[in-house]
């Protein structure tokens, strides 16, 4: 046996030897071949076809090239080696205040940030016994509007300080995948399973957005890290955080609870290495059911009402609005990470490593479900990444071990941020960005919102007022129409149903916009006439601004005009 040989999951053969060149020249190869064939990505939000269509390929390549030829430099860093953890957790915050500047893209944003607000105005305890009642929730959970809500009662309605939140959570999850990686196998394995995260480069775009994936897979992952450390090490504390962290995970989001079903084969796995985890995992789903059935009975109603709702609209819908595998699996995760994830199941089975179940087990639950919504996925990354590390292992040496997921995670950062966030911050979603900077800068302390609907519009426009509200501080003010029945129906069966079932908060509807008031209307054309009570009510104002950027690819657009009155004499 070779002493020099790295220490990696016990048993795991490692006959694959690839040179750094081929690794380099392979990891150039596959943005080329992705950026070739980049019609097949049929992403819903950063398909390769719309973020590459205005690229230079040269430029793209020599991006990459660079970035390669850096990532030989930090796989050789002592940095890396001395610090692993603190270096993956500023690389990954870093990575994620890159995309601070880009727009809310997915409107789905508007629900969490008015029910942030709500918590923000009325307190954590209205929000907590209205929530789901006076307060609409759809199908959301309470934990993560409860925490951007949190921060808006701390720290001021501000999304800088919910992307700051969102940052440090993903910088946590990769921590934690990380140790959970190194407690279950080696700390290799650990490290690059880590590391395979920054190859994702969807789940970037979506770290700054306000949305409740990215929170989801921190907490399933904590769940996930504090579980096995209470069947390894035993111990009240250990338990009782284990507890917590399950509860916590099953408050974030529906999908999560499918996800949590893979937590006993922690203890399974387990059983004769640790003599008490069977007994540490039986006090934890003790501890945590209970918590659950009291969360269930005290707003079993609300429950109730989502879980229909998700079983008689959305599961259905999943099979309707998806997005192939290979889309998800090779244009927006990197086909390195890919590649070693299938690896790790053939050694799996190869050498009965039973610890394999445990990482692999959200994934195969979503494919089996047939789930083809990457947004669906970003809770189950980490489990992704790392069974991509266990596939790693295949290889015999370290350092190019170290290089494969420097290279994946190196283009992939060119990807995201040459590519998928220029074109996000081309979107039409832009537009209320910019709108609310300009608001900000105007000296009326409040604006009026107008949404007039276009017949056969696949999004009501009301959603959108919130997400203004989300990027300016002025008083916004909003005199919701219920829209006709037949557009309610007609959207039935739609993604985007919730934003047709849209309920204008109080808080917009019971303020006073003032004679010297701004208005603001949020369209998706342009050329349409308005209705004659907003040509009454603009009668006398001048147009001030229009913001009408518009990437051309998305059939919902949020174009904004702002109207003023006319500067003193």
């Amino acid at each position: 046996m070779d002493p020099a040989a790295p220490h990696g999951p016990r048993g795991l053969a490692r006959a694959i030897e690839p040179e750094p060149l081929l690794v380099s020249l392979l990891a150039l190869g596959t943005v080329a071949a992705q950026l070739v064939f980049r019609a097949a990505d049929d992403s819903r939000l950063t398909s390769w076809s719309w973020v590459f269509e205005r690229t230079d390929p040269l430029r793209l390549y020599a991006l990459v090239a660079a970035a390669i030829a850096a990532a030989h430099l930090v796989a050789r860093s002592p940095v890396v080696t001395r610090r692993p953890a603190a270096f993956l957790f500023v690389l990954s915050c870093a990575a994620a205040a890159c995309f601070w500047a880009a727009p809310e893209p997915v409107v789905d944003a508007s629900r969490y940030f008015t029910q942030a607000k709500h918590l923000e105005l009325d307190g954590l305890g209205r929000f907590l016994s209205e929530w789901g009642r006076e307060l609409p929730a759809w199908t959301d959970l309470p934990l993560v509007p409860a925490l951007y809500g949190l921060v808006f009662e701390v720290s001021g309605e501000s999304r800088a300080h919910v992307q700051l939140l969102t940052a440090l959570l993903f910088g946590g999850s990769v921590v934690l995948t990380c140790r959970t990686g190194a407690a279950l196998f080696d700390e290799d394995v650990g490290f690059a399973g880590a590391a395979f995260l920054l190859a994702i480069p969807y789940l970037l775009t979506q770290v700054p957005s306000m949305l409740v994936d990215v929170p989801t897979m921190f907490f399933l992952v904590l769940a996930v890290w504090a579980v096995v450390q209470a069947v390894q090490r035993g111990g009240t504390a250990r338990i009782l955080l284990a507890s917590l962290a399950v509860f916590l995970a099953f408050l974030s989001k529906y999908s999560a609870w499918l996800l949590l079903s893979g937590l006993p084969a922690i203890a399974i796995v387990h059983r004769r290495r640790s003599p008490g985890g069977l007994r540490a995992a039986a006090a934890i789903a003790i501890v945590s059911g209970l918590l659950v059935v009291a969360a269930l009975l005290h707003h079993r109603d609300v429950f109730s009402r989502q879980l229909a709702l998700l079983l008689s609209y959305q599961a259905p819908g999943l099979r309707r609005w998806g997005e192939s595998f290979l889309s998800t699996f090779l244009f927006q995760v990197h086909p390195f990470l890919t590649a070693g994830a299938l690896l790790s199941g053939w050694m799996a089975i190869r050498k009965r490593d039973p610890r394999w179940i445990v990482v692999a087990w959200p994934v195969l639950l979503l494919l089996l479900l047939q789930v083809r919504r990457i947004r669906y996925w970003v809770p189950a990354f980490p489990m992704l990444a790392l069974m991509a590390a266990l596939g790693l292992q295949a290889i015999r040496a370290a350092a190019v071990r170290k290089l494969v997921v420097a290279c994946a995670v190196a283009s992939s950062l060119v990807v995201a941020l040459y590519g998928q966030l220029p074109f996000l911050e081309r979107t039409s979603a832009v537009n209320l960005q910019e709108a609310g900077a300009y608001l900000d800068g105007i000296a009326e302390s409040a604006v009026e919102v107008f949404t007039p609907r276009r017949a056969g519009a696949k999004v009501n426009p009301a959603v959108s007022v919130p997400i203004l509200d989300l990027f300016t501080a002025k008083q916004v003010v909003y005199a919701y129409e219920e829209p006709p029945p037949e557009a309610t129906l007609a959207a039935r069966e739609s993604p985007l149903r919730f934003t047709w079932e849209y309920r204008n908060p109080r808080y917009y509807a019971g303020a006073r916009a003032g004679e010297r008031a701004a208005v603001a209307v949020i369209s998706d054309d342009l050329d349409a006439p308005f209705p004659p009570d907003l040509e009454a009510r603009l009668a006398g104002l001048r147009l001030a601004r229009s913001f009408a950027a518009d990437e051309g690819v998305f059939e919902h657009r949020t174009l904004v005009r702002v109207y003023r009155a006319p500067p003193d004499p």
